[in-house]
C-alpha cells in the first residue's frame, strides 16, 4: 500500500486507531453499547494495519480497544441477563 506524501519507510497511524481505543475504554466505563462498535472497528482497523505491509502503525492502540470493545461486549450481556431475571425473578 502507497500512502501519498509520505517518506519510505516511515509508518502513518492508522486512521481509526484513537478511535477504536476510546470506543474500547467507553465501553468498559460508561457505554456498554459501544463494545460491539469498538469491537467491529478494530476488526476492520488490524486487517487493514496488517495488509498494509508496515505501511500503518498504532497496531497496540487497537489491538488494547479491540480486547476492551470485547471485555465491554461481554459485560454489557451479563449486565442485561441480570437485569432480566432480576425483573422476571418478581420478589425472590
Amino acid at each position: 500500500m502507497v500512502i501519498p506524501n509520505q517518506p519510505i519507510g516511515a509508518t502513518v497511524e492508522h486512521p481509526n486507531a484513537t478511535a477504536v481505543l476510546f470506543l474500547g475504554a467507553a465501553s468498559i466505563f460508561c457505554c456498554g453499547a459501544l463494545g460491539p462498535v469498538a469491537w467491529a472497528l478494530g476488526k476492520r482497523a488490524l486487517d487493514q494495519i496488517e495488509e498494509s505491509g508496515g505501511a500503518f502503525g498504532g497496531r497496540a492502540q487497537v489491538l488494547i480497544g479491540y480486547i476492551l470493545g470485547i471485555v465491554g461486549t461481554v459485560l454489557m450481556v451479563l449486565m442485561a441477563i441480570a437485569f432480566l431475571l432480576i425483573t422476571l425473578g418478581g420478589n425472590a
